[in-house]
């Protein structure tokens, strides 16, 4: 059997197989609710073999949007939509993951279609972004409101109740998102958090929001149901986030009871400069995962069959994590079990589909 085809199992949850279907933004909510386009779209991953399926950006409250027409789970009413997706994901074979994100200074922008700048508070369908500090991503950009105690109490809170909703959705896999530039990488790098509170300036300091929003959701989160939490594991600029660091809270996160590291890059330094090339950032899961032990997740440019079956199969990390290979073939897991000599199991009702 193809590596990449072995199952993995975490905790109660078992995969059938190491392929997940990365978060991917589709900016097509209202409201933040999802709708028939998140069915078809999540809903035709599953079909297509990937045995996790994780939502976008989902987020926790109103303001921890990127765009106005970002997913959203903050209120219960969200939840009856998410749960007819997440059944019919489990129906074909797959384990439904969500999730969960507050895009901080990178908040209220229009939809990349539309132009993707930042939209102003005063104006329509605008909002006030908040960051641990008053620092804009870019130049051209308006400074965040930094937030105060009782705003990260707030983004605390936030994260529960989502995670509450996660569960009756019918969600079995929480990803927490620390990458890209969004609110908990803000916290965790010294490019983007210059507090002087027990939030910044050391790196303990720094990851006390991460490690906050992770107790708060294990308050309410299954223990035997598996968390995962996304990282920027390297900001690719000198005096930001390091994979030294990335390694240090691993080793944080496996004692807090997170099962798997996501290892992206970057998202959270305008302008750095990230050296693009098929698998760039496998090497920064392969080295959380020998020096930590935690399972990880690798990310970025992996397309082929035999390219994600040589991650598993060498031990560079325990799951590869899909996006826009995904957009351009929902059944990429059928055609690579094909390529890679595994019998290719197809849905019934594709049954007379042959290579």
């Amino acid at each position: 059997m193809p590596h990449l085809f072995s199952p993995l199992q975490v905790k109660s949850i078992e995969f059938k197989n190491r392929i997940v279907v990365s978060p991917m933004c589709e900016y097509s909510s209202i409201d933040g609710f999802a709708n028939n386009w998140h069915l078809v779209h999540l809903g035709a991953r599953a079909v297509g073999g990937a045995a996790l399926i994780i939502t976008e950006a989902t987020a926790v409250s109103p303001e921890g949007r990127i765009s106005p027409a970002d997913l959203g789970i903050w209120k219960d009413e969200h939840i009856a939509k998410l749960k007819e997706i997440t059944t019919f994901i489990e129906q074909h074979g797959a384990v439904a993951g969500v999730q969960l994100a507050h895009a901080g200074r990178k908040a209220s922008h229009a939809e990349p279609w539309n132009g993707g700048k930042q939209i102003q508070a005063d104006e329509e369908n605008g909002w006030e972004a908040v960051a641990p500090s008053a620092l804009a991503f870019s130049r051209s950009e308006t400074a965040p409101l930094a937030l105060d105690k009782a705003g990260i109490a707030k983004v605390i809170a936030d994260f529960k109740a989502a995670a509450v909703r996660a569960l009756a959705a019918g969600f079995k896999v929480i990803e927490l998102h620390g990458a890209h530039g969004y609110l908990i990488n803000e916290f965790l790098s010294p490019h983007s958090n210059t507090r002087t509170d027990e939030y910044g300036g050391s790196f303990e300091n720094r990851s006390r929001f991460l490690l906050e929003v992770i107790d708060a959701v294990n308050q309410v989160w299954p223990a035997d149901l598996p968390l995962f939490v996304r990282l920027s594991t390297t900001e690719w600029t000198e005096g930001a986030w390091t994979i030294d660091d990335s390694i240090a809270l691993a080793k944080i996160l496996k004692h807090k009871g997170v099962d798997l590291v996501d290892s992206s890059t970057g998202g959270n330094v305008a302008g750095a400069q990230i050296p693009l090339k098929p698998g760039y950032q496998v090497e920064f899961a392969e080295a959380i995962k020998k020096h930590t032990d935690i399972l990880t997740g690798a990310v970025g440019l992996i397309t082929e069959a035999k390219q994600a079956d040589d991650i598993i199969q060498t031990g560079k990390a325990d799951m590869v994590f899909m996006a826009r290979e995904f957009l351009r073939d929902p059944h990429f897991p059928l055609r690579a079990a094909h390529q890679l000599g595994q019998e290719v199991k197809w849905p019934v009702q594709y049954e007379r589909a042959k290579w």
